[in-house]
């Protein structure tokens, strides 16, 4: 769990900032592009710059985001991940490990979904649709759920919770 910030204040003053970035997105260059272009003035050029920096991520750059993030429905290291799978129900987890390696045979890496707000059922039926997406359009997607992730993350990182 990435230390207690108290705002944006000490977020642009912080000299260890890259490392509690990782916290949000698992890539070293998501990282260091964030903390390079500090300080920001308010929290929505901080979130402007975070989303930018997920979506230009080169691929391998986005695979080591990947990475750090737990399969849908097994449980989970880190607390900000078992808060955002909180809606996975014991009934869909055995369809989730089966979707998951079918996901993972098809493109070679973790299932991501931004699953804050989410049910189990939800989820699954995401997976399904995605297993059909080629997969110049699942990377899209993909970028889309890690910069979703990414955002939520950097306010549990400024409001330290």
């Amino acid at each position: 769990m990435p230390k207690t910030l108290t705002g944006l204040a000490e977020f642009n003053a912080r000299d260890d900032i890259a490392a509690e970035l990782l916290a949000c997105c698992a890539s070293r260059a998501f990282a260091g592009s964030v903390a390079a272009q500090r300080p920001y003035g308010d929290p929505a050029q901080l979130a402007a710059a975070a989303d930018a920096a997920v979506r230009g991520l080169a691929w391998p750059d986005v695979l080591e985001a990947l990475s750090a993030h737990p399969r849908i429905g097994e449980r989970a290291a880190s607390a900000w991940s078992r808060q955002e799978q909180s809606g996975v129900a014991d009934d869909t987890r055995a369809e989730l490990a089966e979707g998951n390696r079918a996901y993972e045979d098809r493109f070679g890496h973790v299932y991501l979904i931004c699953a804050t707000g989410l049910t189990g059922a939800e989820m699954l039926a995401r997976l399904r649709e995605r297993l059909l997406h080629d997969e110049g359009t699942e990377r899209e997607t993909v970028r889309d759920e890690l910069a979703k992730i990414t955002k939520l993350r950097l306010v549990k990182l400024l409001e330290g919770s």
